[in-house]
């Protein structure tokens, strides 16, 4: 029997699923924003994650396929084309972006809170849990446990990584950018991008080629793996465990504030220090590119301060707004006429 879920989308789903593409992408540039409640925004998110599952148990109907090939299609033109302008960002304005995604962090809590409903003890153990975990990776990104820039030796990292940002893929209010900034990869994956990028341009294979099996690759694997494993563990745990894993995903998003304090910068390191496995000395450092630098606290000025709460501030409304577009279009899903709807033979 043809099930909507079946179906090739119409025009109107078609445009859906690029603008939620596009916005997914967007969302896997910034840490903070969650790819998923970018679809959620789109209108397409049920019709996403169906998708997903349908293909993972290779039941590859066309319906299925060209959504989730419009989505992806359209997330990775975004990364592509956006990854470097983020990473300047990033790299010269820390704080500026790190304020920001702050309150697009910190707006994830309301979805997450509403799809818990009522706090029971096990979401509140699944919070603690989530919370302890993400303090101890911000932890171990401030003592250097993530830093090294993204050398060749980090593959396994990088594995993670994607694995992370496919997660953000499938559950609302997950930011897989977070994970790869708290891992020490998020500049070097967005350097990797851009440089992949020049290396097309300019035709060096050898350099394409290189960047491909350091970086494209295991974070590759990782997107695939993430996507077939990790939306259908969610979803069983979901079905079996649905407080407990909803109170993990709440820990995270509060944890996550903890590693993207604003007020750090870069600085340079000191003769002996290792970067990317080379032992530093004066000519390197001096040579040494501001994103490849260690960052160190500092103490703000007031007119930071105060720009700083009022980034936190405008950061949590827009992804509140994006979290009430998709709620509206959620609805209008959900009030399909029964028309629309397979009938019974």
């Amino acid at each position: 029997m043809d099930t909507r879920q079946d179906r090739l989308p119409g025009v109107t789903e078609l445009g859906r699923c690029a603008f939620g593409g596009v916005l997914m992408g967007l969302a896997n540039l910034v840490p903070g924003i969650s790819g998923g409640t970018m679809l959620l925004a789109a209108g397409v998110y049920p019709r996403f994650i169906g998708a997903v599952a349908a293909i993972s148990r290779l039941r590859l109907k066309p319906g299925s396929l060209a959504v989730v090939g419009i989505v992806a299609a359209c997330a990775a033109l975004a990364i592509v084309l956006l990854a470097g302008p983020v990473k300047a960002l990033v790299v010269e304005h820390r704080w500026i972006m790190y304020s920001l995604f702050i309150g697009l962090t910190l707006g994830g809590v309301p979805l997450i809170m509403r799809l818990i409903g009522k706090m029971t003890t096990s979401a509140w153990i699944g919070a603690a849990c989530g919370l302890a975990g993400m303090t101890l990776l911000a932890l171990a990104q401030a003592s250097g446990a993530g830093t090294g820039g993204g050398s060749q030796d980090n593959w396994t990292l990088f594995l993670l990584g994607g694995i992370g940002a496919a997660a953000a893929m499938v559950l609302p209010g997950v930011s897989g950018g977070y994970l790869l900034l708290v891992l020490g990869l998020y500049v070097p994956v967005l350097r990797a991008i851009d440089s992949g990028k020049d290396a097309l341009s300019e035709q060096d294979w050898s350099g394409l080629l290189s960047v491909s099996l350091s970086v494209f690759l295991p974070v590759g694997i990782g997107v695939v793996v993430g996507i077939a494993g990790v939306s259908n563990l969610l979803g069983w745990l979901l079905k079996r465990f649905e407080q407990a894993t909803l109170g993990v995903l709440l820990g995270l998003l509060i944890g996550a504030i903890v590693g993207l304090w604003p007020f750090q910068q870069a600085v340079d390191p000191q003769v002996g220090d290792v970067i990317k496995g080379v032992v530093m000395t004066p000519e390197l450092i001096a040579g040494l590119d501001p994103e490849d630098k260690p960052t160190a606290y500092f103490s703000p000025s007031a007119v930071q301060v105060l720009g700083s709460l009022g980034l936190v501030v405008l950061g949590f409304g827009l992804t509140m707004l994006v979290d009430r577009l998709g709620s509206g279009r959620q609805d209008a899903v959900a009030s399909e006429p029964e028309s629309d709807k397979p009938q019974p033979k």
